[in-house]
């Protein structure tokens, strides 16, 4: 039973982003802080179904793919949700939205032309955008506007982004978490790399 722990973690971010849609078009009483708090709940899932699968040495390739997945499926829902209770903002952003969307997708195209497989490098650039989307989405909810940390995420965004592609060409074969591009350059040099046991091994 233990061993579903981390699935269960992962497929509850489903529901949280379904559900926060729902909110948003139902227009609830207190959405913000209804949105804000299952956001923060989908983050924590996120951080821990990783950890766990990892104490329990059950972190293969599948979960990490379906994890992978799942974390688009979810912000993916949270970006609708907050485009639906704001979208002047989303209207007043429209380029560099279309450009942070078109990299993420540029991402998975390049993945899927070199390995036949979707990405899961799980790079430590990346959760640190995570970490300021998630900041970045909280003050959309909450005051429908954002600047200097829009601007933050949307070049963090860029930048983990072509990392990614980076790492993607630079691999022989495909891989999970990888922590870097300068761990990308080892393993392609046929170097075992260093991961954080708890956040990236």
């Amino acid at each position: 039973m233990k061993h579903q722990i981390p699935k269960a973690l992962i497929f509850s971010r489903l529901i949280i982003g379904f559900a926060i849609i729902a909110f948003s078009c139902f227009h609830i009483d207190n959405y913000e802080i209804v949105a804000i708090t299952l956001l923060t709940i989908g983050l924590l899932t996120d951080i821990f179904d990783g950890i766990v699968a990892r104490q329990l040495n059950i972190s293969t390739q599948k979960l990490r793919r379906l994890d992978s997945t799942v974390d688009q499926v979810f912000f993916v829902s949270v970006a609708v949700a907050t485009y639906i209770q704001c979208p002047d903002f989303f209207a007043s952003n429209v380029l560099k939205l279309t450009l942070l969307i078109g990299v993420e997708a540029l991402t998975y195209v390049v993945s899927f032309l070199k390995f036949r497989k979707e990405i899961a490098t799980h790079s430590i650039g990346a959760k640190i955008w995570t970490l300021f989307l998630f900041a970045t989405l909280i003050q959309i909810m909450m005051q429908c506007e954002s600047t200097i940390l829009f601007d933050i995420c949307f070049w963090l965004g860029i930048l983990t982004r072509l990392e990614i592609i980076a790492i993607i060409l630079t691999l022989k074969e495909w891989t999970t978490d990888v922590p870097s591009f300068y761990h990308a350059l080892q393993l392609r040099q046929g170097k075992n790399i260093k991961r954080h046991k708890m956040f990236n091994g």
